[in-house]
């Protein structure tokens, strides 16, 4: 059996450590040994990507921010897609952005050096608090939803109050997408009191041999209108 090699350790400012291994060709990240990412399952991060970007399939020069970097798969396949002009990542985690960025993690360089990409190290909640950009579509992939938090402090992000904050950073026809590992209604509510329309949807991904359905909550801002006014 090939043992783990540990290639890097961090403690965050809320006292977590992570640690990011190689194992048998892979990439890993674990939190207080708990496993969050890997880059043998990424097919959840790049299908979230695929469904999060049909709302901006008509929109020529779109500009996307991403909450939560993770190991790249996101912003990668975000960046697939030619008409995307800008995608600004968030990310809260430092020492997951110099793992990507310095080759600790090998794909990341090369990923991060894409001229149309920007990552910052912030708490989402306060970067789009002081956004002065305008986006084509809000992609947020920071927590596993409102019902399985990881943080209990990012139960904030699928409340009423941050949900009309991100309205404020979106163009006129702009969408935000949030993923769940589950169902959410209390999220569907609150999109509902805050956006014209909001349409769940859910794809399956096979993890390897076990199938998982994942939720992603669309909430789109009508361009003109009455309701748009919210």
């Amino acid at each position: 059996m090939k043992r783990l090699e540990k290639l890097g350790s961090a403690r965050t400012p809320n006292g977590t450590e992570l640690v990011l291994y190689h194992h048998d060709g892979a990439y890993l990240i674990r939190a207080d040994g708990v496993e969050l990412m890997s880059t043998r399952r990424h097919l959840s991060e790049v299908r979230l990507a695929e469904v999060a970007c049909a709302p901006i399939r008509d929109v020529p020069n779109a500009r996307v921010l991403i909450g939560g970097l993770g190991l790249g798969f996101t912003l990668q396949r975000v960046l697939a897609d030619p008409r995307v002009e800008r995608a600004a990542v968030v990310e809260i985690e430092e020492p997951l952005i110099e793992w990507m960025r310095n080759g600790t993690v090998p794909h990341g360089p090369a990923l991060l050096a894409d001229a149309r990409a920007t990552v910052v190290n912030a708490d989402i909640a306060m970067a789009i608090a002081e956004a002065r950009a305008a986006y084509d579509l809000v992609l947020l992939d920071v927590d596993n939803g409102p019902g399985y938090l990881v943080h209990e402090a990012n139960a904030a992000l699928y409340e009423e109050p941050f949900l009309r904050l991100t309205r404020r950073v979106l163009r006129p026809g702009g969408a935000l997408a949030i993923w769940s590992s589950a169902e959410a209604l209390a999220l569907e509510a609150a999109l509902r009191a805050v956006y014209d329309e909001v349409e769940p949807l859910t794809y399956a991904v096979d993890l390897q041999g076990r199938e998982e359905t994942y939720w992603l909550y669309v909430a789109r801002a009508v361009p003109s209108g009455p309701s748009s006014a919210r």
